[in-house]
């Protein structure tokens, strides 16, 4: 079996890191959670989850950061980190128990050095979600939502660069991990739920200064039997909002009027 730790580097994400973390922490031998200044309740909430798992849980305040110290925490994670591979964990990203066992289960077959995932991403509220004709990122012969949240930590050379909203892992050559000719990569059908677009904090500033991406889009509906990760439904503690909240007609009304050029935007680009 792999050792495996997972990294969550956050600002202002009250709204759903109970959640990220409660998804991710029964599958990992160890998370660091590192507040980069947070000034709504992150914080406090990931006090509480310290306190539910003081083993696995490394608890850091390391102060507000610009975006060149944003990328050198994460590579201060990445040497910190004693371990086989590396699981990062945003803290408005969910998972499925059934997606992060297929991951583990990849990693622990060793005939790859990086997971691709598929995600979902949700937009205005947590029952639409965006065309996968937004999601543009590129790794190998795919195209759409997908990402890599997971790689092996012995990677030759592996190494964080650029600014924070550019950053990435390269290996010792240069080359992105996605891109890299040395690194065996593999695709696994096992999404991952991305709340990035809805709102995050009750507080104005995320991370280098975004409140989030909120993007005003009227999104497509979710179907009324969808399966939302089990992470959801458990248990929090009162600093922890429910999910569900859903968008009021002020954001509908944008969206109805900004969609239509995005829209445009992607028929052009596509």
């Amino acid at each position: 079996m792999k050792s495996i730790w997972a990294h969550t580097l956050v600002k202002n994400e009250e709204s759903f890191l109970w959640y990220s973390v409660g998804s991710v922490i029964d599958f990992v031998d160890k998370l660091l959670l590192w507040d980069t200044g947070s000034t709504d309740n992150t914080f406090r909430i990931a006090q509480e989850i310290k306190k539910r798992y003081p083993a696995k849980i490394e608890l850091r305040e390391v102060g507000s950061v610009d975006k060149k110290l944003f990328s050198g925490m994460r590579q201060k994670m990445l040497s910190q980190s004693e371990c086989d591979w590396v699981f990062v964990v945003d803290g408005d990203e969910v998972w499925w128990e059934g997606s992060i066992k297929k991951v583990i289960g990849a990693i622990n077959n060793g005939k790859a050095d990086a997971i691709v995932s598929p995600y979902i991403n949700l937009i205005g509220d947590p029952y639409h979600y965006q065309e996968e004709k937004a999601g543009r990122y590129q790794i190998d012969k795919r195209v759409g939502n997908i990402t890599i949240r997971a790689f092996n930590r012995k990677i030759p050379g592996l190494h964080v660069e650029n600014l924070y909203g550019l950053e990435g892992y390269f290996d010792g050559s240069g080359d992105a991990i996605q891109e890299s000719p040395l690194v065996k990569r593999k695709f696994i059908d096992a999404p991952f739920l991305h709340l990035t677009h809805l709102k995050r904090s009750g507080k104005d500033e995320g991370v280098m200064g975004r409140a989030g991406k909120v993007k005003h889009e009227l999104g497509i509906p979710l179907p009324l039997d969808f399966y939302y990760p089990e992470a959801l439904f458990r248990p929090s503690v009162p600093l922890v909002s429910l999910p569900w909240r859903k968008v009021d007609i002020a954001f509908r009304t944008r969206a109805f009027i900004e969609y239509p050029f995005r829209k445009i935007k992607r028929l052009l680009h596509g």
